[in-house]
C-alpha cells in the first residue's frame, strides 16, 4: 500500500504543479515560466521540494505490519463494553501484530502500560480489521483501554494482558 500511496501523491503534485504552469502561461503570456523568472524557479522550487519531502515521509510507511508468519497475531473484538484479547501472554521483544475489530459500535483499542503511559492505539470500526504491529520492549501488565466513546460502560470497557519471557 504504501508505495501507492507514494505514487498517488506524486501524480496529484504533478497535476496540481500542471495548473499552477498552466494559470502563470494564461496569465502573462508564453514566456511566463522562463527558468531565469523568479516566479519560475519558485515553482520549480516548491515543485522538487514537494516530491523530495513527500518520498521521504512516506519512504517507511510508519503503519506497516510485517508478515504475520513472522509475528504473534493477536485478534482484539471490540464489543459493548468489553474486550475480547485472544491471547494474553505475549512475548518479550518480538512483533505483534493486533487485529482490531468491533461486534457493534466504533471503539478506539488503546495499549498502556504499568504507568497508564499509552503505547499504540488504533480504531476499532464495524465491518473493517484494523492491524497494528507493536514490538513490547518491557515486561509487566498491560491495559487495554477504549478511547472511544461507546456508551453507558464506556469506562469499564479494559482488559488486561502480560509481557514475558517466553
Amino acid at each position: 500500500m504504501q508505495i501507492w500511496v507514494l505514487m498517488v501523491s506524486l501524480i496529484f503534485m504533478a497535476v496540481i504543479a500542471y495548473f499552477f504552469v498552466a494559470t502563470i502561461k494564461a496569465v502573462d503570456g508564453e514566456d511566463a515560466v522562463d527558468p531565469n523568472d523568479r516566479r519560475g524557479k519558485l515553482i520549480w522550487g516548491m515543485l522538487i521540494a514537494g516530491i523530495v519531502i513527500t518520498t521521504a515521509s512516506l519512504w517507511s510507511w510508519p503503519h506497516a505490519v510485517s508478515d504475520e508468519s513472522e509475528a504473534i497475531v493477536v485478534n482484539a473484538t471490540g464489543a459493548q463494553w468489553s474486550w475480547d484479547i485472544d491471547n494474553e501472554e505475549l512475548p518479550l521483544g518480538k512483533p505483534v501484530v493486533f487485529n482490531v475489530h468491533t461486534e457493534d459500535v466504533t471503539h478506539g483499542l488503546g495499549v498502556v502500560d504499568e504507568t497508564g503511559r499509552l503505547l499504540f492505539q488504533a480504531q476499532a470500526i464495524p465491518g473493517y480489521v484494523n492491524k497494528v504491529e507493536y514490538v513490547f520492549s518491557k515486561a509487566g501488565e498491560y491495559r487495554v483501554i477504549c478511547m472511544e466513546y461507546c456508551g453507558l460502560a464506556h469506562h469499564d470497557m479494559t482488559t488486561e494482558f502480560t509481557v514475558g519471557e517466553q
